[in-house]
């Protein structure tokens, strides 16, 4: 008999536990510095030097880090189901944990591109600088999705989710357009799980889990509720 389909949207409140800061802490601010400063398209044209070091930073920050017992929980999983994860995570904690089916919907830290042609994409484990150049003889810059620029991800992400068998929800605060959206593309009266620990809103569909807690202290919880399923 073939596995469910399991599909995971992942966001920042997974990585906060492994020391990695989301971008909406209390003060606004992420990392001290203001979105619109260093991660939109206007803040490239306008100032490319500190987009690069705000991006050199977090690249570090992300190689030090290590995956936590939520990242592991989830691999576990692929025991039992057909997992895939869509995170809005532009680390690769994921991937560490040893995930296999991983969507990055806001691209990866680890990652560089033209900024000409998103699909000249290369391999970055130290700084990216002014200078750098892509093969089309563009400047490299990171391979993220900055604020108020398209998804290319969305599409393929629908897909997946509009074939889940159960849907499950692990920190993300559901705020941030068209990621947030995704929830309302599951097939109609399947099982939909949310962890937080701050939970966030989601349209009670009859079939609705809610756990309400860190995502490391709620993973063991969200796997013995699965068991029913699998």
């Amino acid at each position: 008999m073939s596995k469910k389909k399991l599909v995971i949207l992942t966001g920042a409140g997974i990585s906060a536990e492994s020391g990695l800061k989301t971008f909406r802490d209390s003060d606004g601010l992420w990392e001290g510095y203001n979105i619109e400063d260093v991660a939109t398209p206007r803040a490239w044209r306008k100032d490319p030097q500190l987009v690069l070091d705000f991006y050199n930073f977090r690249r570090k920050n992300v190689l030090d880090a290590t995956p936590n017992a939520a990242h592991y929980g989830l691999t576990e999983l692929e025991k039992d189901f057909d997992v895939t994860i869509i995170t809005q995570n532009i680390d690769d904690l994921h991937e560490r944990a040893g995930s296999t089916n991983i969507l990055h919907l806001h691209g990866e830290i680890l990652k560089m591109r033209s900024e000409r042609d998103p699909e000249l994409i290369y391999p970055v484990t130290g700084d990216i600088r002014l200078g750098d150049k892509a093969e089309d003889g563009s400047q490299l810059r990171p391979h993220i999705v900055w604020f108020e620029e398209p998804v290319p991800m969305m599409e393929p992400a629908v897909h997946i989710v509009n074939r889940a068998d159960l849907f499950v929800v692990v920190g993300t605060s559901l705020v941030v357009y068209p990621a947030a959206g995704l929830v309302n593309y599951t097939r109609q009266g399947i099982p939909l799980f949310v962890l937080d620990k701050k939970l966030p809103y989601i349209p009670d569909n009859g079939f609705l889990t809610c756990i309400e807690k860190p995502a490391t202290e709620g993973i063991s919880l969200l796997r013995s509720k699965l068991t029913h399923f699998s």
